[in-house]
């Protein structure tokens, strides 16, 4: 997939069929001039479905459609006979949308099963024949109900990454190459911030065919919580990580000075982020000598005592192993 590819909020606006109308027929057959009512019921009008589609990992086949309108219901018609039923229309979305009010901001529902499906615009329901209206006192009514109308609505869809493992760091703390080198994805990679535009997913392969899922997102400036950088745009897709793994460089000012303003965003933006396992992986430390590592580690010792770490360099392949055997302990704890 490439980067352009990836659409991860879309606005739609839906308008549900409108049901049928009831039938007003009276009965007439040969020997029967003056048979009672049989007009049949409309058909309900089409319903608007949002359908769960694991295949699915962005809402790009959204991207250029946002109009969907489904179809009407028939009338009904004599001998009783029931109108069609309005074409339902479904829309298929990637686990881990969310769908939102456009108006209110509020959250409908969220997509999280495969084969989940919504009702998110309900088609009218058809109008009644004339053979309900029929009584003791009045024994020929001529007339029906109409179907009722559909309705319209307009909806947000927001993508919320489904991955197993948030990598979080600042731009340029090596995140997408990390990526690349434990999974098979090919993020863009160069020495400048903010390379990465839009998540990125991959599949670590582990031991005995086992994988789990690994997504490198844009990179955490100071002020991401309010927006700034690529602020919000970039934060939701983390919401769903079971396990976040701070990537921070060994050539960094403040290893620790770092992880607490990453972790600080994070709160700001939603406080249920910190309960969430932690994991701080210091990358590009093929740049250390045993010397210096031995020195640094006297300092993660006492600055990350409750929170494990971990030395690695993606571009040398060292601790790569290490890594994987940790992310997948916590995943499975």
């Amino acid at each position: 997939m490439t980067e352009g590819n990836f659409v991860d909020y879309v606005k739609m606006h839906l308008t549900s069929g409108k049901g049928g109308q009831g039938s007003a027929h009276l009965r007439r057959e040969k020997y029967i001039p003056k048979g009672g009512p049989d007009g049949g019921d409309g058909g309900r009008g089409g319903h608007i479905i949002l359908r769960a589609n694991r295949n699915l990992w962005t809402l790009y086949h959204l991207k250029f459609r946002r109009h969907f309108k489904a179809g009407h219901g028939g009338a009904g018609s004599k001998q009783t006979s029931t109108g069609a039923d309005g074409d339902d229309v479904y829309i298929e979305v990637p686990l881990g949308t969310v769908v939102r009010d456009t108006e209110t901001q509020n959250i409908i529902l969220e997509i999280t099963e495969e084969g989940q499906e919504v009702i998110i615009a309900q088609g009218g329901k058809g109008g009644l024949g004339n053979n309900h209206f029929k009584s003791s006192t009045n024994q020929t009514p001529r007339y029906a109900q109409p179907g009722l109308d559909g309705v319209e609505v307009d909806i947000t869809l927001e993508l919320k990454v489904l991955a197993d493992v948030g990598l979080v760091g600042f731009p340029n703390a090596g995140k997408s190459t990390l990526l690349s080198v434990v999974t098979a994805a090919k993020p863009k990679i160069a020495n400048y911030e903010f390379t990465t535009l839009k998540p990125n997913l991959g599949i670590v392969d582990y031991r005995d065919g086992q994988t789990f899922v690994m997504a490198d997102i844009p990179g955490i400036i100071e002020g991401a919580a309010e927006g700034k950088g690529l602020g919000h745009y970039f934060l939701r897709h983390i919401e769903r990580n079971s396990t976040l793994l701070f990537l921070i460089p060994a050539d960094a000012d403040d290893i620790k000075k770092q992880y607490d303003i990453l972790l600080d965003e994070l709160r700001r933006y939603n406080p249920e982020m910190l309960d969430k396992d932690r994991l701080v992986a210091i990358s590009k430390s093929d740049m250390l000598d045993d010397e210096l590592k031995a020195e640094m580690k006297a300092e993660l010792d006492i600055d990350f005592k409750d929170i494990p770490y971990l030395f690695f360099s993606s571009v040398a392949q060292q601790g790569l192993v290490e890594l994987k055997d940790k992310l997948w302990e916590m995943l499975n704890e």
